[in-house]
């Protein structure tokens, strides 16, 4: 009797549609050359095969749904609880991403070394449990509830969620899972989703929240098939040159809270330290005044700090012009160099320009424009900024002083971190009252205002 082919199916890396046959561009996303061969199992899939066959649910109209708020678990760390929103959610499946070595299992680790209560099961497939006792002692934390275990295998590991019970499981990292269920190796497009959907099934009938650890590609992205970001329900992204001593948490998706929040942690000896104030982070404290330094006040989410921003305006030695970015959109500082050219006069054609957001922060806020300008400005006259100083507002291309969102806010931090005096846009404050503030309001309209209020 003759043997029956082996089936095989092509999956896209970036989506991860699935096609019988190779393409040069996948007929889903559009990506070009994101195709790749898997072998395709008769046995039952692995999400089948762990969690077992499932009660069929009952549709119900939306006003007999009974509306509870989720419970949360409360992290010891107030900086990841703000990036998930309030704690972990029961019966939720969160994924962790970041660049090798920038701190993820040590975030993770620390965080259920100081939980007490709850019975929590870490499944290593990359580092030893000796590895990580030996990160735990580092970190100088110990734990009789939290359970190490070394395994690749999504059978064996639901094996030891079943004998341990945990109330919080985590698995780092999920690229190393296989299912033997499928015949393809870790880490390719069909085991990452079928093992992603396999814990995704578990953790909704259990109610135990599952951490995941994942890589990224050398784009930046989350490694595995995008289907991935879409089966979980938070993406937290850790990032930070591993040159610096600080960190970066951002969510990138949350169904339970906002996207628009920003932890930020220091990487010391003893593990991660939480950065309550980034403004310590974020200014220099360096007694010389000098030119082409500007403060400006951003927003990350609700949280307004102060940030430094460097620039260094000379003539170019090379004949064409340099344009330098760090920490901004260059296309953007173009914009800010055509509008001081048009609507100011000042002549920067022939001008390199380098541009630096101190601390190597990446900023998209529109409400620094106002500091960039003003640092390109101190940098091309040679005059400094006074002391004190800090600035908030967006530049239209026609040279006004936009409005931007919650400027009340960003008043409130300026004083609370000791300036003097802000530049804010020339817009009435409603309902704000400033006759208690310590720190002066300079409102402007234009950017040429701007340059009165600071140069004279």
């Amino acid at each position: 009797m003759a043997k029956s082919k082996q089936k095989t199916m092509w999956f896209c890396t970036s989506c991860g549609a699935d096609s019988p046959k190779w393409a040069g561009r996948c007929p889903a996303c559009g990506e070009w050359n994101t195709m790749v061969e898997e072998k395709v199992s008769a046995s039952p899939t692995a999400s089948a095969a762990a969690g077992g066959s499932r009660r069929k649910s009952q549709p119900r109209a939306v006003n007999d749904i009974e509306a509870v708020d989720e419970p949360r678990i409360a992290m010891p760390s107030q900086e990841l609880n703000r990036v998930l929103g309030g704690g972990l959610v029961k019966g939720s499946i969160v994924l962790i991403g970041g660049e090798p070595g920038v701190g993820k299992s040590t975030l993770v680790l620390q965080n259920l070394l100081s939980i007490r209560s709850r019975t929590i099961l870490y499944v290593s497939g990359e580092e030893s449990p000796t590895q990580i006792k030996l990160r735990a002692d580092r970190i100088g934390r110990g734990s009789d509830n939290l359970f190490i275990v070394g395994e690749t295998s999504l059978e064996n590991i639901f094996s030891h969620i079943e004998e341990i019970q945990p109330q919080i499981l985590v698995i780092d990292s999920i690229q190393t899972i296989a299912s033997e269920a499928l015949e393809s190796s870790a880490g390719s497009v069909g085991q990452v989703r079928e093992c992603a959907a396999a814990l995704l099934r578990y953790a909704k009938d259990s109610g135990v929240p599952v951490i995941l650890i994942g890589h990224i590609t050398k784009e930046g992205s989350l490694a595995g098939p995008k289907v991935l970001e879409h089966i979980v329900d938070a993406v937290l992204q850790f990032e930070g040159d591993r040159q610096y001593l600080y960190r970066l948490l951002r969510a990138a998706k949350n169904r339970f809270g906002s996207t628009s929040e920003l932890g930020i942690y220091e990487m010391c000896r003893s593990g991660l330290r939480e950065v309550s104030n980034p403004s310590e982070l974020l200014m220099s404290n360096a007694d010389s005044e000098l030119s082409g330094v500007a403060v400006g006040v951003t927003l990350e989410g609700i949280r307004p700090f102060l940030i430094e921003v460097q620039a260094l305006v000379s003539t170019a030695a090379y004949g064409t012009p340099q344009r330098s970015v760090t920490g901004f959109d260059a296309k953007r500082m173009n914009m800010l160099l055509a509008v001081l050219e048009k609507r100011v006069g000042f002549k920067l054609g022939q001008k390199d320009v380098f541009l630096n957001i101190a601390g190597g922060l990446k900023v998209n806020d529109p409400a620094l424009d106002l500091a960039i300008i003003s640092a390109i400005l101190s940098s091309n006259v040679d005059m400094n900024i006074p002391r004190g100083w800090c600035m908030a507002g967006e530049v239209g291309l026609t040279g006004e002083i936009r409005p931007v969102t919650r400027i009340e806010q960003r008043i409130l931090e300026a004083e609370k971190l000791g300036m003097t005096d802000i530049l804010i846009p020339a817009t009435p404050l409603k309902g704000f009252d400033t006759s208690k503030l310590a720190i002066r309001l300079h409102p402007v309209a234009k950017v040429a205002d701007a340059f009165r209020a600071l140069f004279g």
